[in-house]
């Protein structure tokens, strides 16, 4: 099987090699290189190399019990391969499954589906050396990871799903269940790589405690699409049905704000929160922050892309792309924001990109933002305060917000990547004066074709011999 791995003076350059990527439209595809391992995680080993014969190391997962026995604290297993689809919400699992690391999640209150199901969370705790991924992409439903006291860890090729609920609770502040598909607590050098997020109740992948080490690479994360059978879908259908059990989103669809079912679910759709890295202000684990964002495609986030909490974070060759979200924002006018907030609902779409705060630094390079109101933020709590200001600076990066572009830097005359709304601090690394690894950048130009290619970011992208999967350099 031939791959084609680079491009040289626009002519294609061929080498024979044991695996193949799918097949792309345009002229944008990788070569195997551009898969390796780089960023903050650099260094990371994963499980190893392991033979699949070795099946006190490596195990193969068909079930939820297979996982629990797997990611048991102390089991030993040093590559788990999810081999299939997972339902994983609490009340799916057999008694054999619910036992440590598996534990009830917040019950769910308004989805149809997870009231059924439950939801589940996974406690990966104190291993030193583990690749979690999946040969063909499989997907893994109604539950919430979370890794502590680890090392040496990679995901890839995994998909996460059905993680979100309707807010009555707290009034839409989604405050309440705290599902987050993967929170990183304490960790050091973790991989997370072509793997795809949906939409969910609260983050995506955050990171916090001084978790250090962390890169997230050529993957995708996206809000609900609206479509008939939707996710976000299926719910508003079944508050529709019984609005008068839902106190909130009956006012919606009241004569006193005028929202039809449709607008709900465009509004509803877009995710609220991509990665918190450092969840307590000013803690003092925030320092040892670290981590790499690059080759990434949000799709319909609102905020966090990411938001860093003092330490350091890289963001190059990612794409915002925030189109449907700004064009739902649009249906919210001014009479219809008050006739919500009168009765204490929130029900909006925020605006933001990447976000430094409390002496932070974040470099956005290379990158395409789209339709995002506030691409660079240094402040959240007091722009008068400068302790809670961050450093953060754009270079080279495209910004179009209502068909306006801009590219450049964001101390460019002229420049639409101005930090705001404090007075911005002069950019500079937190505790070393280079990046400590080295990385190639595309031009951000070609970035939206090259991401949503069939061998782009986002899990099931790639076919190649397992092996890879667990190889970190090509």
């Amino acid at each position: 099987m031939k791959i084609q791995l680079k491009r040289l003076n626009g002519l294609p350059m061929f080498l024979g090699l044991a695996l193949s990527v799918l097949p792309t439209a345009n002229t944008y595809a990788a070569g195997i290189t551009d898969y390796n391992l780089t960023g903050f995680a650099a260094g990371n080993t994963g499980g190893g190399q392991i033979s699949e014969s070795d099946t006190a190391r490596y195990r193969k997962v068909y079930t939820a019990t297979d996982l629990a026995l797997a990611l048991k604290k102390g089991s030993g297993v040093k590559v788990v391969e999810i081999m299939n689809d997972l339902n994983l919400g609490w009340n799916e699992l057999p008694a054999a499954a619910k036992v440590s690391p598996f534990s009830a999640h917040n019950a769910p209150l308004t989805h149809p589906v997870l009231k059924t199901t439950g939801v589940s969370k996974i406690s990966v705790d104190g291993f030193n050396g583990l690749t979690i991924f999946s040969a063909n992409g499989a997907k893994l439903k109604h539950v919430a990871i979370t890794i502590k006291r680890s090392s040496n860890v990679i995901i890839r090729n995994l998909e996460f799903d059905e993680l979100w609920e309707w807010d009555e609770k707290t009034k839409g502040d989604y405050d309440s269940n705290d599902w987050d598909y993967v929170t990183l607590e304490e960790d050091n050098k973790v991989w997370i790589d072509h793997c795809t997020f949906n939409k969910a109740y609260d983050g995506l992948v955050d990171s916090k405690k001084g978790t250090t080490g962390v890169t997230i690479s050529w993957s995708t994360f996206k809000g609900d699409d609206g479509s008939a059978n939707s996710w976000v879908t299926q719910q508003i259908n079944a508050m529709e049905a019984n609005k008068s059990a839902y106190p909130m989103y009956n006012h919606l669809r009241s004569s006193a704000v005028g929202l039809s079912k449709e607008d709900i679910i465009a509004i509803a759709g877009a995710q609220k929160k991509g990665h918190l890295v450092g969840a307590t202000e000013f803690d003092s684990g925030n320092a040892k922050l670290t981590i790499t964002l690059h080759h990434n495609y949000y799709k319909n986030i609102q905020d966090r892309m990411p938001r860093l909490r003092g330490g350091n974070a890289h963001a190059y060759n990612i794409v915002m792309d925030s189109a449907g979200a700004w064009a739902s924002k649009k249906k919210l006018t001014s009479a219809i924001a008050s006739a919500i907030s009168s009765k204490g609902y929130h029900f909006t779409v925020t605006s933001n990109g990447a976000i430094s705060t409390e002496g932070g630094a974040v470099l956005l390079e290379k990158s395409h933002i789209i339709d995002v109101q506030s691409p660079l933020r240094n402040n959240q709590a007091d722009p008068s305060d400068a302790t809670y200001t961050g450093k953060i600076r754009a270079i080279d990066t495209i910004d179009s917000l209502n068909g306006v572009t801009f590219r450049g830097d964001s101390e460019t005359s002229g420049s639409t990547l101005i930090p705001e709304p404090a007075p911005v601090k002069a950019f500079s690394w937190n505790g070393f004066t280079t990046l400590p690894y080295g990385y190639t950048p595309e031009d951000p130009s070609t970035l939206v074709n090259r991401l949503t290619a069939a061998d782009g970011a986002g899990a099931g992208k790639l076919t190649w011999a397992k092996s890879n999967w667990l190889k970190t350099s090509y």
